[in-house]
């Protein structure tokens, strides 16, 4: 199948790429221990308009990205979203190796299938890593 796409007579030669899913954080020294310290991610920018200003950061592992925001209109708390990985067993005893004092993640077997590992952060997200069949 083609990624050209003709519109009103154009061809347009483009491809949708990654999502990159914005978090909403309220304590950067909170977001550091669990996304850096315990998730893995290495950050890759921070940030700020001004001293006092709230901070966005971006963070990377492997082919995920995500931003976290200490800005209030960029993103609500209580977010979810699912991370594919390539092997859970893995990936559990990385993130293991790494405690954490409020959350120890376990892996699940889901009834459709697939191994997930799902954590919140400390702002009300939830991160669902998995492995389909």
């Amino acid at each position: 199948m083609s990624k050209e796409k003709e519109v009103e007579g154009q061809v347009n030669h483009f491809s949708v790429g990654n999502v990159t899913p914005i978090f909403r954080m309220f304590d950067v020294e909170k977001a550091r221990e669990f996304y850096l310290e315990h998730l893995g991610f290495t950050m890759v920018f921070e940030h700020r308009f001004g001293d006092v200003c709230p901070l966005y950061m971006g963070l990377q592992r492997d082919g995920c990205s995500l931003h976290l925001s200490e800005h209030h209109g960029d993103a609500n708390p209580g977010s979810s979203i699912r991370v594919e990985v390539s092997n859970i067993d893995s990936f559990h005893a990385a993130v293991t190796s790494h405690p954490y004092r409020y959350a120890k993640p376990e892996i699940e077997d889901q009834p459709w299938g697939s191994r997930e590992v799902s954590v919140n952060d400390p702002f009300g997200n939830r991160i669902v890593f998995f492995q389909t069949p």
